[in-house]
């Protein structure tokens, strides 16, 4: 496999941007190698600037469920390009797209088109203290809910491939009032641990003692960010019914989830409702587009209607909104969709477990991990053997398999892989030593 002229455009990248990266995961350090750099893609298919050709299970983490360069998409955002790239003020696509979000997750009365998940679950949780005129939030360890500086606490994804344990930058002040619980731990919940010295431990109650100062709850219905970890039977719901007990809105934070376990996302896939949701990746289509919304007395206290203030120059971008409705409108048009969807991903999940490798799988999501027993919390997954994945990540990448460059994120499948894709695939696998 070629790599000359991604190392030397890295080499160029890391005098220009931190690390030669606009993202951390993409530097690749944890899995020991340079960075490819992508020329082109599609289907399922990416070709980077050497010319190797790879099945791509990253898919743009998630967003391209349809595989690259999906020609309606294509075509409709070309379409939009042709009548201007940007407006900052309505238009008639902005509803259409909202129409199409709401008929699939029925519990987003309201919604705000925003620009990013982070930029949407910054806003979720903003409305949510507006609404409840409390300050503090439960998240958990493992979640990740973007870079907003009260949300990165344990976060999961890039930090705990860096070994970044909060992140610098973020004061005292913007944490102190998120509180953290265990991810699939029903106790943790109403109970806070705060760490003090080494492993000594001062225990407080959380929802008994806090229940009335909580403003919200977010969590991943089915965590994607510490590597794929699916909620326990009974987890998702017990958080239904303790925050409605205490007023608490509960936010189910579907930017990976959403679109991509079913139509109706982790909500529908569950079977649990919660006040409100984030959506990201699918919903845009693969550009720059995200959403939150919920209850309407919620997203009623937000601006102009509400004293809760939020605002984007290219929220509703014209463009963004036009890949986002393409893409709903193929998922909606294609038969057994889902269906067909799992059916491939479990003849991967299979062959991993196969060849004696320990793999959590969602629909369509799923890690390999490398332990002894299955992954089912933030700690779990930290205990795995990293370097263990670097050797896999490297012997498939050398067999033409794209996959996440970190042993925490997860590994998409999309419609376009063709039997012959999961062929070789599994084929891979099966070589892995």
């Amino acid at each position: 496999m070629k790599t000359a002229k991604s190392e030397q455009l890295y080499k160029t990248a890391c005098g220009f941007m931190p690390g030669g990266v606009n993202s951390p995961v993409r530097a690749c350090k944890a899995v020991g190698t340079v960075p490819l750099f992508i020329d082109h893609a599609k289907g399922s298919r990416i070709w980077d600037e050497d010319g190797n050709e790879f099945i791509d299970y990253v898919c743009s983490w998630g967003p391209n469920i349809l595989g690259h360069c999906c020609e309606p998409v294509i075509n409709a955002v070309k379409a939009a390009c042709d009548k201007g790239l940007t407006f900052g003020a309505c238009h008639k696509g902005e509803i259409t797209l909202a129409e199409l979000i709401k008929k699939h997750f029925p519990s987003m009365e309201m919604l705000r088109l925003v620009n990013s998940g982070t930029e949407a679950v910054m806003s979720a949780i903003r409305a949510a203290r507006g609404f409840t005129g409390r300050d503090k939030i439960i998240k958990f360890e493992g979640c990740y809910h973007g870079h907003s500086d009260g949300l990165l606490v344990k976060a999961g994804s890039g930090l705990m491939t860096q070994a970044i344990p909060s992140g610098a930058g973020v004061t005292e002040g913007c944490t102190k009032d998120t509180l953290l619980a265990k991810y699939n731990d029903t106790a943790s919940v109403e109970k806070l641990y705060r760490p003090y010295f080494y492993r000594v431990y001062n225990w407080e109650k959380l929802f008994e003692e806090y229940g009335s100062e909580i403003a919200a709850l977010i969590v991943e219905p089915c965590a994607a960010n510490m590597g794929v970890v699916p909620p326990e039977k009974g987890f998702l719901e017990f958080l239904r019914e303790i925050t409605k007990k205490h007023g608490t809105v509960l936010i189910f934070d579907e930017v990976i989830t959403g679109f991509r376990l079913s139509e109706g996302g982790a909500s529908k896939y569950f079977g649990v409702t919660p006040d409100m949701t984030t959506l990201g990746k699918i919903v845009g289509g693969g550009m720059p587009l995200a959403c939150y919304g919920g209850k309407l007395e919620i997203m009623q206290c937000v601006a102009p209607l509400g004293s809760v203030y939020q605002a984007g120059t290219l929220s509703g971008n014209p463009c963004a909104v036009a890949a986002g409705i393409e893409t709903i409108r193929q998922i909606e048009s294609i038969p057994n969709f889902y269906e067909e969807l799992d059916k491939k991903s479990a003849m991967i999940e299979n062959a991993i477990r196969e060849k004696g490798l320990n793999v959590n799988r969602c629909g369509s999501l799923m890690t390999v991990f490398f332990n002894d027993e299955r992954v089912k919390s933030y700690d779990e997954a930290r205990a795995c053997d990293t370097e263990s994945y670097g050797r896999y990540y490297r012997h498939m990448l050398q067999s033409g398999i794209y996959t996440a460059p970190s042993q925490f994120e997860a590994m998409f499948v999309s419609y376009a892989h063709s039997d012959e894709d999961i062929t070789k695939t599994i084929d891979a696998i099966k070589a892995y030593r």
